[in-house]
């Protein structure tokens, strides 16, 4: 508002008895730059055990009230046979017009188990080029804006780091119209500061990265750690590059709150970096089913967004 409206406004809210704030704060709808999605991992559990068709994450999203949905790949292949009975195109298909019958935005999907994008093996670092461009193919005829991929297959930081900005070139120069990202997911890639060197190494608009709010074990794995890096310097360390976000949550008090992560202070961390897009719930946790951990999560975004 220019400073001529704003007196404007000064001289007719004083015939009517309200301040120019008071009258803009009933008239004016909140707005926020970030929206909520549901990771399909966060129902993993049910999918694994043949509870939950993965064909069906489209509705089962809808039952939650959340209308944007990120898939994981594994959950197709490894995790379930669902590609044994149908192609990659068959599927693609089949989800799209799943998401569209439940009014869902297909955001994101998370690739693995692909092969190693960061090894200094030429043969098996290709293959895994070439196996990451087809489901990239896959992502974009879902309407993806974004595929998450994984940095790994090299332990050495300075060949991990060619290695993986060499990939990330190719992966993200192979179509412009998706946005290339890596999530903090073991390793080298859960230090904030090697994974954002990497970023500022390829340079690319289409490719940044994840930051997922847990996944900061370098040495180990989550559920035996041997070293974990700051989770908050790790997310504030990607944030610049994010185009996706991934808020990771195991269990909650009494009050609703996340017991192991600050979820006030990691949405600050999104806000302050100027982030506009989605927050995607991945509930981890044990306590709780998988449903109602979706719906603590989602009760506790919607708080702090």
């Amino acid at each position: 508002m220019n400073r001529r409206n704003f007196s404007k406004l000064t001289a007719l809210t004083s015939l009517i008895g309200f301040a120019p704030g008071q009258l803009m704060s009933c008239t004016t709808e909140p707005t926020t730059d970030l929206k909520i999605s549901l990771a399909q991992w966060s129902l993993n559990k049910a999918i694994r055990a043949g509870k939950l068709s993965p064909l069906d994450f489209a509705k089962k999203s809808r039952s939650f009230g959340i209308d944007a949905i990120e898939y994981v790949s594994g959950l197709y292949t490894h995790h379930s046979n669902v590609l044994d009975s149908m192609s990659m195109e068959e599927l693609s298909k089949e989800l799209l017009k799943r998401s569209n019958d439940y009014g869902i935005e297909n955001v994101l999907i998370m690739i693995d188990a692909q092969g190693k994008l960061a090894s200094s093996n030429k043969k098996e670092n290709q293959s895994a080029i070439e196996n990451h461009k087809k489901w990239i193919d896959f992502a974009l005829s879902l309407g993806c804006k974004t595929l998450r991929l994984n940095l790994s297959g090299e332990n050495d930081l300075d060949k991990w780091t060619a290695n993986s900005v060499e990939s990330l070139t190719q992966l993200s120069n192979y179509n412009k119209n998706i946005n290339i990202v890596v999530e903090n997911h073991g390793g080298l890639s859960s230090n904030g500061k090697h994974l954002a060197n990497v970023m500022s190494l390829v340079n690319l608009d289409n490719c940044g990265t994840l930051p997922d709010f847990g996944n900061f074990c370098i040495k180990g794995s989550p559920k035996n750690c041997n070293e974990w890096y700051d989770k908050y310097l790790g997310v504030e360390e990607l944030m610049p590059y994010a185009h996706a976000v991934s808020a990771k949550s195991y269990h909650f008090d009494e009050n609703g709150d996340e017991t192991s992560i600050d979820y006030i202070q990691m949405m600050d961390i999104v806000k302050r970096a100027g982030y506009k897009g989605y927050v995607g719930i991945e509930y981890e946790g044990n306590k709780l089913s998988e449903d109602d951990g979706i719906i603590a999560t989602k009760k506790l975004l919607e708080k702090l967004i």
